[in-house]
């Protein structure tokens, strides 16, 4: 199969060398020029110098995926592909977007005979080596000729992977995923705050996560990334105590709203993270060093 990646930062990049990996042809264009020629030159990306460039090297049935930002951006390139592409031809979102946002542009990518695939991307700078999990939203026809291009991102053909429901359902399970990401998060950097507060026992942060990770009911993936970082550095002094948010939290509380549910957990955990701007907190240094180990997010240094 062969397909065009527009957007090669860190996540666009790391898809597009698992793929080639996997056997799969990328015909990559980013705005980056030295990305571009490093790809081609590293890993046999096809490169491309413009979007134009890109979409002209396909053949067939064309398929685009983007890794760019939510908002303008993806909305943007989107209304540039149309008269690029043909009747049969797909489109995936592989970036945050909004689902509703992805709604409405399937219906509108429907009227000009344009498949369109939301796909919630999560495994951040892990993904290259681990694998990445894909919840996908598409018509029936449209995922069936994606199936064999997430069986080679995901971890195993077997696994790791979904065709979860319509167009928006792939972006509105990873929005609730990143919901309950902000909750996890905020509770590890809570406990671990207040086992850090108790001096008189000279509590060992490494030694307590490490020991959590085997198992206890509270061992997971983001326990393991905090151990690791804690066996390097417990007082997090050159962190600034600064958590940004991606915006899925934002709209997951929306959601939450929406729909009468109540989600305090989801609710506080975004909240401290507006907070964290404002307060100098060990949790906060925690959170932001919990970001940088998943997803490779800048880390605010002092």
């Amino acid at each position: 199969m062969k397909l065009a990646m527009l957007g090669l930062g860190k996540m666009g990049g790391n898809m597009t060398r698992r793929l080639l990996k996997g056997g799969i042809e990328v015909v990559g264009y980013d705005r980056s020029e030295n990305t571009v020629n490093q790809l081609a030159i590293e890993n046999g990306m096809i490169p491309a110098k413009s979007v134009e460039d890109a979409i002209g090297k396909l053949s067939g049935q064309k398929i685009v995926w983007l890794m760019l930002p939510s908002g303008d951006p993806t909305e943007e390139q989107i209304k540039a592909l149309i008269p690029l592409l043909n009747k049969g031809d797909i489109i995936i979102d592989g970036g945050n977007s909004n689902y509703k946002h992805s709604q409405r542009r399937g219906v509108w990518l429907a009227e000009h005979g344009i498949g369109f695939m939301d796909c919630g991307t999560s495994g951040g700078i892990w993904g290259l080596e681990n694998g990445y999990c894909l919840m996908v939203g598409a018509t029936q026809e449209v995922a069936s000729v994606i199936i064999p291009i997430l069986k080679v991102l995901a971890p195993a053909e077997d696994r790791g992977w979904a065709h979860v429901g319509p167009v928006g359902s792939g972006h509105f399970t990873k929005m609730i995923h990143n919901g309950i990401e902000y909750g996890m998060m905020q509770a590890f950097a809570e406990g671990l705050d207040l086992l850090k507060g108790k001096e008189d026992f000279h509590l060992d942060l490494a030694q307590i996560t490490e020991l959590w990770r085997h198992s206890s009911v509270v061992r997971s993936w983001l326990l393991d990334l905090t151990a690791e970082a804690l066996k390097h550095d417990q007082e997090l002094k050159d962190v600034a105590p600064y958590v940004a948010d991606s915006g899925e939290g934002r709209w997951t509380v929306v959601e939450a709203v929406e729909q009468g549910v109540a989600a305090p957990v989801l609710t506080v955990a975004l909240q401290m993270r507006f907070a964290s701007q404002d307060d100098d907190g060990y949790s906060y240094k925690l959170l932001s060093m919990m970001r940088n180990a998943f997803g490779g997010h800048t880390v605010k240094t002092k």
